[in-house]
C-alpha cells in the first residue's frame, strides 16, 4: 500500500511539473517577460500574474509587492503589451483588509504612471465584499479590472454593481468549490450563469473580458459582439488553447494570455487539476490547445 501511495503522489508530482512547465512561464520577472513578448508577436496581449495566496506573513507580502513594482517597472521598459493581475490574499488579507487596500493602492499608482492595467482576481467567497470595496475605491480614476465568477450566486448582482460604476469585468467560470448555498451548482449550472452574466454585459457595459476556453461560450459572445459591437477581449490561461487563441487574434479580435509565473507553481498547477473540467484541461494542454 506504502509503494501505491508513493507511486501515485509521484506521478502527480510529475504530472503537476509538466503541465507547470506549459501554463507558468518560469520562476523569475525575466522568464515572464519573454512570455508575453512572445505572445505580443503572436498578436495577442497578456496579463502577468505572479504567483501566491492566501498569505499569512508580511515577508510573503512585502516581497510579492516589491515583485509587482519591479514588474510594472519592467513591462513600461521593454514596451511589453501586458496588464498585470493581483490577488487580494497575496497583498496581506488575511493579515489585514487595511493592508490589503493599502498595497493594492501603492501598486495600482505605481501602474497608472507606467500606462499599465491592473486586474483584480477574484478568490474564495469570503474575500468577495473586501476585493470588490477595494476596486470600487480606485475604479474612478480607470486602468483597473476586476474578475467575476459565474460559479457565485452573487455575481450576476455584482456585475449590475460593477457596471453601474463604470468598471471593467473580467468574467470567469471559477476555480473554487464553494457550497450549494453560495455557489450555482455544477458545471451545467456555471455555463448558464456565465450565459446570463455574459448576456448582460453585452446590454449594458462598453468594455469587458470573456476569460473562459469554452468553445461555444465564445462563439455566442462572437455572435452577440456583432449586434452590440462591445470593445471586449477573449482571455485564456497561458498553456490551455494557446493555438485557438492565435486564430482568434488572426481575425482581428482582442485576446489576452493569462500568464503566471513564479515559484508556486506545484499550488497554482494543483489547483488547476482540481477545478470542475479538469481532465479537458489536462487534454488540451497535453495536446498543445
Amino acid at each position: 500500500m506504502a509503494t501505491r501511495m508513493s507511486t501515485g503522489s509521484t506521478l502527480g508530482s510529475l504530472l503537476g511539473k509538466t503541465l507547470a512547465g506549459r501554463w507558468v512561464a518560469g520562476a523569475g520577472i525575466n522568464d515572464a517577460i519573454l512570455r508575453a513578448e512572445s505572445l505580443n508577436s503572436m498578436g495577442m496581449g497578456v496579463i502577468l500574474n505572479y504567483l501566491g495566496e492566501e498569505f499569512t506573513k508580511q515577508g510573503d507580502v512585502e516581497e510579492t509587492v516589491l515583485t509587482y513594482m519591479r514588474l510594472i517597472n519592467k513591462i513600461a521598459r521593454e514596451r511589453v503589451v501586458a496588464g498585470i493581475s493581483l490577488k487580494p490574499t497575496q497583498l496581506g488579507l488575511r493579515i489585514g483588509r487595511r493592508l490589503a487596500e493599502r498595497n493594492y493602492n501603492k501598486i495600482v499608482r505605481a501602474a497608472r504612471g507606467k500606462n499599465v492595467f491592473v486586474w483584480l482576481d477574484m478568490e474564495a467567497y469570503d474575500a468577495v465584499d473586501a476585493t470588490i470595496s477595494m476596486y470600487a475605491r480606485q475604479v474612478a480614476r480607470r486602468g483597473v479590472g476586476i474578475a467575476l465568477q459565474a460559479s457565485l450566486k452573487r455575481s450576476q448582482d455584482d456585475a449590475k454593481r460593477i457596471v453601474g460604476m463604470k468598471g471593467v469585468v473580467r468574467l470567469v467560470k471559477g476555480a473554487y468549490q464553494e457550497p450549494r448555498k453560495i455557489g450555482v451548482g455544477g458545471s451545467k449550472e456555471v455555463t448558464h450563469s456565465y450565459l446570463r452574466i455574459m448576456n448582460y454585459l453585452f446590454r449594458n457595459s462598453d468594455e469587458f473580458t470573456i476569460a473562459t476556453h469554452d468553445g461555444p461560450l465564445i462563439r455566442e459572445a462572437m455572435s452577440l459582439n456583432r449586434s452590440y459591437r462591445r470593445n471586449v477581449t477573449y482571455a485564456m490561461l497561458n498553456g490551455i488553447r494557446n493555438r485557438y487563441a492565435q486564430r482568434l487574434a488572426a481575425t482581428n479580435n482582442s485576446v489576452a494570455i493569462y500568464v503566471p509565473f513564479g515559484a508556486r507553481w506545484l499550488d497554482y498547477a494543483s489547483r488547476r487539476l482540481r477545478e470542475q473540467g479538469h481532465a479537458a484541461l489536462v487534454l488540451r494542454s497535453m495536446l498543445g490547445g
